[in-house]
């Protein structure tokens, strides 16, 4: 029975995966199993379709920071203002002055408008980058499990569980080169989120 160990399970599954292997696979491996490693790290890092992905998100990721900056200027503008205007100026003397109380009241709200605001920017980024990442996963799982078939391999493990695998059955240039053959790009759309979606999403990664 094959064993795959990928990044695509969340963390307790891979956690509860990775024991088993150690556990039960690897020591089966002592009887005649044949045991194969993949870097899945590298392979996405490395594969054109990876860079194409790298590449989008972090244009995505400035277009994103173009747009928080003017807003994080202005309010860096007006804590400023208001640190100079009051400076001078003792406790009671800004107790008096209706004025500024109703300006840093402002401020604090456009500091927190805008904290939420990049949070859920920030959420977007995630959420783009992962639906971009769907079809390569899927191409990528169909890749490796044809390279076990080929092989006849039992296990295969990723190298982020593993302390130490010779090169010999790390079949990560080989993934490399089917995943080049199959796609180079795929679609990398900007994902928006309203507040609520966003707060979902880390809900979901708290899990």
């Amino acid at each position: 029975m094959l064993r795959t160990f990928s990044k695509l399970l969340s963390t307790p599954a891979r956690l509860l995966l990775a024991s088993l292997a150690l556990a039960g696979g690897l020591a089966g491996a002592a009887s005649a199993q044949n045991v194969l490693v993949m870097n899945e790290q590298r392979i996405l890092a490395e594969s054109a379709v990876g860079q194409h992905i790298a590449t989008r998100v972090e244009q995505i990721g400035n277009e994103i920071a173009a747009e928080l900056t003017p807003i994080r200027e202005q309010i860096q503008s007006e804590s400023e203002a208001l640190n100079t205007e009051t400076s001078s100026l003792t406790e009671d003397a800004i107790q008096q002055r209706p004025d500024l109380a109703q300006r840093f009241q402002a401020l604090q709200v456009e500091a927190q408008r805008f904290e939420q605001t990049r949070q859920v920017r920030q959420r977007e980024l995630q959420v783009t980058q992962r639906r971009a990442m769907v079809p390569v996963m899927e191409a990528l799982e169909e890749i490796l499990q044809e390279i076990v078939n080929e092989r006849g391999a039992d296990i295969l493990i990723d190298r982020a569980n593993l302390v130490f695998a010779t090169e010999a059955v790390d079949i990560s240039d080989a993934a490399i080169q089917r995943l080049n053959s199959r796609m180079t790009t795929t679609p990398v759309n900007r994902v928006r989120l309203s507040v609520n979606e966003a707060g979902e999403v880390q809900m979901t990664e708290d899990q």
